[in-house]
């Protein structure tokens, strides 16, 4: 069975942060992630406070842009969090959204190369290296960490397409797929991920899937499927990659464009949303879960619908009992 995670969204208030963190752990679940989004509560900040009020659960970043922190104090962060709570802290990097990049700065010419040299500069400074690499993005001239960890944290890489999952099993010690994330998705971004690895050797990459997640009982069951249908046609305009290992993306496309999010949400096959969700009744909920782990994913991380924190509660009351 894969690990169990529940996102902490960052529409949701920090003053909520701990108790959120603490009902996560006691609930059952192996792991929380936050985003670093921009405009929003910062991510560090978030993680450290949640490691230091829990006692076991992971707290993972997925994910933090590359482009927006040098790697050195990247390390530095990762570092402090990693020897005050070894083994719990699971830092990743991608690219970040285009637009918020543009908008402050941070957009490289290649963000490709961007988040390769920034993952790899920030694994030599945590390993103890003398860096000196001067690249597209990165430039670091004979820079050391005097502060290490015994406990070096893995390192995520998020992404989507085809050279980013590549990238991400060259570089990285884990890869994160964003929600819409389907078996078949998963089984194609492995098979990037694995021919990333084998250019570099390396031999382990830990993959994690967000997945839309909302569950209810009885009647509420119904409804909260028909909800998460339009939060389903509502990605279908960014998220032809996904779709496409699934064989709907063109399918998808057309609902879209004919009827809009509201009429496609309608028209769309039960099916689409047993594979592109974990959500209906608890039963319906962990057979999901189960088809990700199945088809690779190391652990299943819930993405509860922004300005409902509430969420948590139902996965812990419902869900985690019929996944047991």
């Amino acid at each position: 069975m894969a690990s169990l995670g529940v996102i902490f969204h960052p529409t949701y208030p920090p003053e909520i942060l701990i108790d959120f963190a603490q009902r996560a752990e006691k609930g059952g679940f192996d792991e929380v992630w936050l985003w670093e989004d921009s405009f929003w509560a910062g991510a560090y900040t978030s993680a450290a406070i949640m490691l230091s009020h829990t006692e076991s659960i992971k707290v993972g970043i997925g994910l933090s842009p590359a482009t927006v922190r040098n790697p050195l104090f990247a390390a530095m962060e990762i570092t402090t969090l990693a020897r005050l709570y070894p083994g719990r802290f699971l830092p990743g990097f991608g690219h970040g959204v285009d637009g918020w990049m543009k908008q402050i700065g941070a957009a490289p010419k290649s963000s490709l190369k961007a988040l390769g040299e920034t993952v790899e500069a920030i694994r030599r400074l945590l390993l103890g290296e003398s860096v000196t690499l001067h690249g597209d993005w990165v430039h670091l001239d004979d820079v050391k960490m005097l502060l290490t960890s015994k406990d070096v944290p893995p390192l995520f890489v998020g992404g989507m397409r085809e050279k980013t999952l590549q990238l991400a099993g060259r570089v990285g010690d884990g890869t994160i797929l964003t929600e819409m994330s389907s078996p078949a998705y998963v089984r194609w971004s492995r098979e990037q991920i694995a021919a990333g690895m084998k250019t570099s050797g390396r031999t382990k990459n830990q993959v994690v899937v967000f997945a839309h997640g909302k569950v209810g009982v009885g009647a509420d069951a119904t409804r909260v499927r028909t909800e998460m249908r339009q939060v389903i046609a509502g990605r279908f305009s960014w998220t032809r990659t996904h779709l496409t290992p699934l064989g709907i993306a063109d399918e998808a496309q057309a609902l879209l464009s004919q009827y809009g999010v509201e009429g496609a949400a309608e028209r769309m096959p039960e099916s689409w949303v047993d594979e592109l969700a974990v959500t209906g009744s608890p039963e319906q909920a962990a057979a999901a879960i189960h088809r990700l782990a199945d088809a690779g994913a190391d652990s299943v991380i819930l993405q509860p619908l922004p300005n409902e924190p509430e969420g948590l509660d139902a996965f812990i009351r419902y869900l985690l009992p019929a996944l047991k």
